[in-house]
Parts: structure tokens; C-alpha cells; sequence
């Protein structure tokens, strides 16, 4: 991650970081070392759940060519039917009309400091978590904040315009083994590994019983700060879960 106090910043980010300065919004942009133009790799680089990640979507309003933009968790596709039924029919935006009308390239556009105000819609599975992370007007630009931190910034009504997601397997409802993830450990707490790597499986689900992630075994604070984390505070955080492995196998209701 790179000092935003550095000169040549991208205009979008700057742009960004003028708004969020404008609303007294607690945490400035930061630029990651890799490209984030995917809610996957934004979600990678942070070591986050995927969900945490909140994509900006733009449509174009058929009736009067005005985008649509609607801030959906990472791990949801939008549903165009229910955005159309909130604000009139819609059409996928191309390349160009974002541009013109965010003054972001797709891969970083922001929720904030569009160029021209869009018609706006954020998506009610965000409050799923406590904090998440939206672009910051750049495929390597991101900033922090809780999602009533975005309705406040957007000003945009909280709606339910995902798809419905078919229910989770029953094998990763509950804890899954944890070869793999103790074969990580291992290597990690050995510093086998060149990089420290996230410990998320993807299963984004947090235990009722123990409050750990039943896929990497970290409590909500790790998953949040784990982006702001040098190595050694990571590896920390996989000494804590290499502890936990026999506590968590071992709660009601978890296990293979």
C-alpha cells in the first residue's frame, strides 16, 4: 500500500480524497501494490471476505440516458428486474458512458465524486458486515468504511437488488476440515511462504458459538483489520488460528 501523501495521484483518486476529506469521512483512500479492477482481487489484496467488498455497478436509464449506479456487496450479482422496478428500466452502460458520466475508468469507479450525480441504490446484504471497502476512483484505489458510512455519503435508499443466491451446501454450512488450512499454518508460522497469504476459503460465514469465520477461523476484527496488517502482525493472526483449530473442530454442531 502506498503513502496518499505522495505527489502524482491518479485525478480519480484525488477527486475521492476530496470528497471523503468534504464529509469528514474517517479513513483517506489507500492505493494497493496490485490492481483491484475485480471485486475478487480487491478482496485478495485486503485479505477480506469477498461480501466486504462493495462494487459500484452503473446502468443507463433507458427513459432519460441517466446512470444508475448501485453499490452491491462483492459476492451478489444485481438483479436488473428489481433495480428496474425501484427507478424505471435500465440497460447496460458501456465503457464510454461510465466514463462520461463518473469520470472513473470501469475497475475504479467510486460510490463518491461522480462527475455527474447518478440515480443511486445501495445493496441491503452490505449490512451483512461490520466493515467493508469500496474503490476509490482507481483500479488500485480503495477506501474504508462501514456501510452507513455509504448510505450517508451517497445519501442512497438501502434495497434488496441482488439475485437470489441458491442456498449454501450443506458440507459448508458447518466448520470444514482443516488439513489445508493447518498445512498453511505451518508453512506460514515456518516462513516457508514469501508473502504472508490470507487465510479466506471463501466460506464467509461467521460460528454462532465459538464467533470465528467457519472457513478461516478469524474473529470479525481480524478479518477487518487484516488489509492494515504488516507481516508479523499476520502471522500472528495465523498463530491465533493454528490455536483455535482443535477449540473450533470441537463446537456443537462443527466438524466433518
Amino acid at each position: 500500500m502506498r503513502d496518499l501523501e505522495e505527489t502524482g495521484l491518479p485525478e480519480g483518486v484525488r477527486r475521492v480524497q476530496h470528497a471523503l476529506q468534504a464529509a469528514a469521512h474517517p479513513h483517506a483512500p489507500i492505493m494497493l501494490e496490485g490492481a483491484a479492477r475485480t471485486a475478487q482481487e480487491a478482496a485478495d489484496s485486503l485479505g477480506v471476505q469477498l461480501g466486504q467488498i462493495a462494487k459500484s455497478v452503473i446502468f443507463k436509464r433507458k427513459a432519460d440516458a441517466v446512470a444508475v449506479l448501485v453499490v452491491t456487496s462483492g459476492d451478489r450479482r444485481v438483479d436488473e428486474k428489481k433495480v428496474a422496478a425501484l427507478v424505471g428500466k435500465v440497460g447496460r452502460a458501456d465503457a464510454d458512458f461510465v466514463k462520461a458520466q463518473t469520470g472513473f475508468t470501469i475497475g475504479g469507479v467510486s460510490p463518491v465524486a461522480h462527475l455527474h450525480p447518478p440515480v443511486s441504490l445501495l445493496d441491503q446484504d452490505l449490512w451483512r458486515f461490520e466493515e467493508i471497502w469500496a474503490a476509490a476512483g482507481h483500479p488500485h484505489g480503495v477506501f474504508r468504511l462501514h456501510p452507513e458510512d455509504l448510505r450517508r455519503l451517497t445519501g442512497a435508499p438501502v434495497a434488496d437488488v441482488a439475485q437470489a443466491n441458491d442456498p449454501l451446501p450443506q458440507e459448508v454450512s458447518v466448520m470444514p476440515r482443516f488439513d489445508k488450512l493447518a498445512a498453511l499454518a505451518s508453512q506460514v508460522l515456518a516462513k516457508q511462504v514469501p508473502h504472508v497469504p490470507s487465510p479466506c476459503v471463501s466460506v464467509c460465514v461467521m460460528h454462532p458459538e465459538t464467533g470465528l469465520c467457519e472457513g478461516c477461523l478469524r474473529s470479525l476484527p481480524e478479518i477487518g483489520d487484516w488489509g492494515l496488517m504488516n507481516d508479523a502482525a499476520k502471522r500472528q493472526v495465523w498463530q491465533q488460528i493454528q490455536n483455535r483449530m482443535p477449540r473450533a473442530s470441537s463446537a456443537p454442531g462443527v466438524g466433518a
